[in-house]
Parts: structure tokens; sequence; C-alpha cells
């Protein structure tokens, strides 16, 4: 059994930035020598409504059917998605100053890409 290098980012949702509050939401996990990029996410609605009253939980949704998209190569993830896998992983990884941001990059050793995605969204997101 090989085991393979991978760099993982968990998604947050924050609210509001300027409180430096979040919320995980999800993993976007890349494996080069696989070629795979995946996010596994998972939004407990409730919570969120309890933490951010005022959020649009359609929009975080939304936000990470983006990020679906640019990891498949579909349309859902606009021109980010034409890119290659390296370049699709370093756009999702780049901070930005909206609701759903990535965290710091983290890197480890599977054997199974998937299986390991999935392990850490139970990990972080619950």
């Amino acid at each position: 059994m090989s085991h393979l290098a991978y760099q993982y980012v968990v998604l947050r949702c924050v609210p509001r930035p300027e409180r430096e509050e979040f919320l995980n939401v999800g993993v976007v996990l890349y494996c080069q020598a696989e070629d795979f990029l995946a996010v596994a996410w998972d939004v407990d609605r409730a919570r969120l409504a309890a933490f951010a009253p005022d959020l649009d939980l359609d929009r975080v949704c939304a936000g990470l059917d983006f990020v679906e998209g640019v990891c498949g190569g579909d349309p859902r993830g606009g021109e980010a998605a034409s890119r290659p896998l390296t370049q699709r992983f370093g756009f999702l990884k780049a901070p930005k100053s909206t609701v759903l941001q990535p965290g710091p990059v983290h890197g480890g050793v599977t054997a199974d890409p998937q299986a390991q995605l999935e392990r850490l969204l139970t990990q972080f997101v619950g």
C-alpha cells in the first residue's frame, strides 16, 4: 500500500470577518499524485442560524456548490474550474474576505484520498 502526500484546507463560514468568529463547514483535499481534488461539506443550518441569525444560509451553500464546481472542473466553478488541478487548489486555498474562507493549508499522507477527505470532514466539521 503506497502512501500519497496530500494537502487540505478547512472551509470556514465567517459571517462577520471583523469578529474573527467562524464555524467549519467543509474540507478541500488535493492529492497531486492521484490527480485528486475534492470538497466534502456539511452545513448544519440550525447551528449556523443560531451562530449568525442574519446569515443567508442559501448563499453559504451556493458558495460551497461553487467550490464543488471548481474541484470537479464543471461550469458551476466558473473560469477557475477550467484551470489545472494545482491552480484550482491554489485558487481555493487563497484567503478571501468573504463569508466562506479557507483556513491554513495542512498536509499528510494517505493511501486513499477520498476516504481521508471523509475522515477530515468528520474530524473538523462533525
